[in-house]
């Protein structure tokens, strides 16, 4: 079927998606090139289809994440990338979205900014029975990215995506919550969050940070506007494609994230998990986005009564091993050492509230190792010799 792939109200091209395996198999027309998705090479009036079907999947529900095997009958199909045409291709993280041929529809009346959109995917998505009606796909569900089981939901009149985590410890919402409280002591923008409970388990709970005029770019589609040379490091890769796209104050932003993963031990910050804000309309950059998706830290799956975790961690994204990547970092000037004291006290707190998954012991474990953090970093800040990537923790 025919589809025009839009940009709120701009035109951006014309694609034929097939039936069966939801994929693009043809790219009629190109009308506006500059609202092409960022990291989609165009020349001419040619658009890269392979790199159109990688964004285009990247829009849908990941096969593997948590609880969607129950789901697929529900959903009417096994094939992620099918769905995307039902719920017309819309977010609530950007402003792209796909009008059938044929059909008069504005972005104004569809948007899932300013208009309610359906429960039953994340409905389905979290076990819930529906009953046997017909199911409404018109739901930013469909094209939210993660493994853990997650939902959004209108809060208050506030879009918020509620969050789970993986057993046994089910700790990544109380690390999201409390890495947004050390962010706050750090003053590093970030995404607020707090703590819900649904049917026993621990719930993350954000707001969406995206509005009706801005969208998120991950830094996986900035990182493709240029390619890469072999010999040029990630990192550096990475500052030069937001240099080639006019993106402003980069670099601090990044030396205050990767400090903020290094405290954390966050071994999954991937370049799907963060990324920079523009505007929608003027297709100016604003800069890199608030710091968000820390849940994957602080040992979350480590069994730390059978196991003495290393200090130094595996690291993403640009460096696979958190002692290296800190040293990225180009200047802890804005690093006051102060503003740490009682963080150890209020991952405690935050700990505390979920006894049935995290007992004392483990609490306790986890707010020294935390602590032992904050004193690596700041040798590190001071440029004392931390050349110990193996160093271990006894308890």
């Amino acid at each position: 079927m025919r589809y025009t792939l839009m940009h709120k109200e701009q035109p951006v091209l014309e694609m034929i998606l097939d039936e069966i395996t939801g994929g693009i198999s043809e790219i009629a027309k190109l009308h506006a090139p500059e609202h092409v998705p960022v990291g989609i090479s165009v020349e001419g009036v040619s658009v890269d289809r392979a790199d159109m079907n990688r964004w285009w999947q990247s829009r849908s529900i990941p096969a593997k994440r948590s609880g969607i095997r129950d789901a697929w009958e529900h959903l009417g199909s096994t094939i992620p990338q099918t769905l995307l045409s039902r719920c017309l291709g819309l977010s609530l993280s950007d402003q792209y979205w796909i009008k059938p041929e044929n059909r008069k529809l504005s972005w104004s009346e569809i948007n899932f900014f300013e208009n309610t959109f359906s429960k039953d995917v994340g409905n389905i998505l979290f076990g819930m029975h529906i009953g046997e009606e017909t199911v409404d796909l018109l739901s930013p569900d469909i094209t939210t990215d993660g493994l853990l089981r997650k939902r959004w939901k209108i809060i208050d009149g506030t879009r918020c995506i509620i969050k789970g985590g993986s057993a046994p410890f089910y700790q990544e919402p109380l690390n999201e919550v409390f890495a947004s409280k050390l962010m706050e002591r750090l003053r590093v923008m970030r995404v607020p969050y707090h703590l819900s409970w649904i049917d026993g388990l621990p719930y993350s709970v954000c707001p969406d940070f995206v509005t009706a005029s801005t969208e998120l770019i991950s830094a996986h589609h900035i990182s493709r506007v240029l390619r890469r040379d072999p010999e040029t490091p990630k990192y550096q890769h990475f500052l030069n494609c937001c240099e080639a796209l006019e993106i402003p104050d980069v670099q601090p932003q990044l030396d205050k994230m990767l400090t903020v993963d290094f405290l954390l031990s966050n071994n999954d910050r991937h370049m799907g998990n963060f990324g920079a804000l523009r505007d929608a309309d003027t297709l100016k950059w604003i800069g890199l986005a608030p710091v968000y998706d820390c849940g994957t830290s602080l040992w979350h799956n480590h069994l730390l009564r059978s196991r003495t975790p290393e200090i130094d961690c595996p690291g993403k994204p640009f460096s696979n091993r958190q002692s290296d990547q800190i040293r990225l970092v180009q200047t802890f000037d804005w690093l006051e050492h102060a503003t740490l004291e009682g963080a150890a006290a209020d991952l405690n707190q935050v700990l505390i509230a979920a006894p049935r998954f995290i007992d004392d012991e483990r609490r306790a474990v986890l707010c020294d190792m935390f602590q032992a953090r904050i004193e690596l970093l700041h040798k590190i800040a001071l440029g004392m010799d931390t050349n110990t990537p193996t160093q271990t923790m006894n308890y």
